[in-house]
């Protein structure tokens, strides 16, 4: 199977309840541009509520790594790109690149960083047998096709900080 164009980036605005006592977004609404990233994947590749609906299996996350990387400010325009990692029989792993963007439409600079990013590792649910089911193939050969190269920092575990003593 050829390689697909890549997913379309998700835009979002920061929403002045979004912003906490230190003056910048929340890490809780981080979260939630991730998941709706994580939303907009899932009807790209297929995997929306009519498809939830007709077979009652859906992604479920099972594990995440995030890194908040700058401040965001109230009022930014957020862009979200999601890299497929890869996905096997039932699951798919996959990252969110979360940019600060000029407008509601914009792409980030070639040169951009992320101000935070995310590692998912999600399993593919039969919601009505409560357990993992296997992909439907066209759905697990989508996603294959999406996969990218992992980005440098993918895969990384968190730093430990020695106790004192």
């Amino acid at each position: 199977m050829t390689a697909r164009e890549p997913l379309p980036l998700l835009h979002r605005q920061v929403r002045p309840e979004w912003i906490d006592y230190n003056g910048h977004m929340s890490e809780a609404f981080y979260v939630l541009v991730f998941g709706y990233a994580t939303d907009a994947m899932m009807i790209e590749t297929g995997l929306h509520a009519g498809y939830r609906e007709s077979t009652g299996c859906s992604l479920y996350t099972v594990e995440s790594h995030i890194r908040y990387l700058n401040d965001v400010p109230e009022g930014a325009q957020l862009a979200v790109r999601t890299r497929m990692l890869g996905a096997d029989a039932k699951k798919a792993r996959f990252t969110h690149e979360m940019y600060v963007v000029d407008d509601a439409d914009a792409d980030p600079a070639e040169d951009a960083s992320p101000v935070a990013t995310t590692e998912l590792l999600a399993l593919h649910v039969d919601q009505n047998q409560g357990r993992t089911t296997p992909f439907p193939d066209e759905i697990r050969e989508h996603l294959t096709a999406l996969t990218e190269p992992a980005p440098e920092w993918a895969g990384r575990s968190i730093v430990t900080v020695p106790a004192e003593g």
